[in-house]
């Protein structure tokens, strides 16, 4: 347990560091449920979450939550563990475009948090769930029902489930690979080729823990792409996920020189223009599952907020001069 481990707690103000030296009786562990089990107020799905998220490392690299331990190994801690009693249930508003006994479908505004973290302890599109639904208690103890993301700063549709069977389903067809999210992107620059596949792995950033970056020990991470509109030298594209790594689209189009239109983390530092922009020029306007309970197969849009569509008529008119 921690206490025969060889712990040190560095109190950074943001981010304290738990280290865990793996002792022999402890080798063949799966990582998720050793974190579990030696991080107090723990569970199994948080750890699995943060290992999902690149805050838990094994000698230094992102690890699997299946991944096996050995005497020896070093597992660090990144993020401090806020506790599940820190939720709150908050009365903030929710475009909500689907809802049943399973699934919950919301079109997520720009600027909105999807879950608690250090620094967004509420706010976030969790705490205006439970407000709303609170039945939803599945997953893990700061994400109930939350299978999947977006960026604070990147606006459309997410599907939240609603209980076990419900979230191991839809689960499930992430894992095939079977769901549709799809988004409208802007980026800088032109593409030679009307389509394309983006294959390159993705890690955290060797120095910068704020960014993920191309790294060649990272997780598969692939990106379809298609031209939808050309726009002078800024390009409208849609982007179709097939794996689903943190800030994926953003990272990928940036690593081919094609940074996301706005985007104050990968995008240039001193942009040519914003076009009114305050957030990057990316929105999930397209996603599509199978119905947990009938597997029926649904798809839902979401048309452009009102700053992207403003930034869209903007490159219209400068790419055709007409202003």
């Amino acid at each position: 347990m921690a206490e025969a481990h060889d712990l040190a707690l560095l109190n950074a103000a943001e981010n304290p560091e738990l280290r865990l030296l793996v002792e022999p009786a402890d080798a063949g562990t799966r990582i998720d449920r050793y974190v579990a089990a030696n991080v107090p107020d723990l569970s199994r799905s948080y750890a699995h979450q943060l290992l999902e998220d690149g805050h838990i490392t094994l000698n230094g690299a992102d690890a699997r939550p299946s991944a096996q331990l050995r005497a020896g190994d070093m597992v660090l801690v990144r993020r401090p563990l806020a506790r599940p009693t820190d939720l709150v249930a908050q009365d903030i508003p929710l475009t909500v475009v689907y809802e049943d006994a399973d699934v919950v479908v919301i079109d997520k505004p720009a600027g909105m948090v999807v879950h608690p973290a250090p620094g967004h302890l509420d706010g976030t599109l969790v705490n205006a769930l439970l407000a709303r639904y609170p039945d939803i208690t599945v997953g893990s103890d700061l994400r109930p029902g939350i299978v999947h993301r977006l960026d604070r700063d990147t606006s459309g549709l997410l599907v939240v489930t609603r209980n076990d069977p419900a979230r191991h389903a839809i689960q499930a067809q992430q894992l095939a690979r079977t769901m549709l999210k799809a988004y409208l992107a802007v980026v800088e620059g032109r593409f030679k080729e009307p389509s394309g596949v983006i294959d390159a792995p993705i890690g955290r950033h060797p120095t910068d823990r704020l960014r993920q970056a191309i790294v060649a020990n990272g997780r598969v991470a692939r990106t379809h792409w298609q031209v939808v509109e050309e726009l002078g030298d800024y390009t409208l594209i849609e982007a179709r996920l097939e794996t689903g790594r943190t800030h994926q689209i953003r990272v990928h189009f940036s690593h081919k020189s094609r940074p996301l239109l706005g985007d104050p983390l990968y995008g240039p530092r001193k942009p040519r223009a914003t076009f009114g922009l305050t957030r990057q020029f990316l929105h999930a306007y397209r996603l599509g599952f199978a119905l947990p309970s009938t597997g029926e197969r649904v798809e839902f849009q979401s048309p452009l907020p009102g700053d992207l569509q403003a930034a869209l008529e903007a490159l219209r008119a400068r790419a055709t001069g007409t202003r």
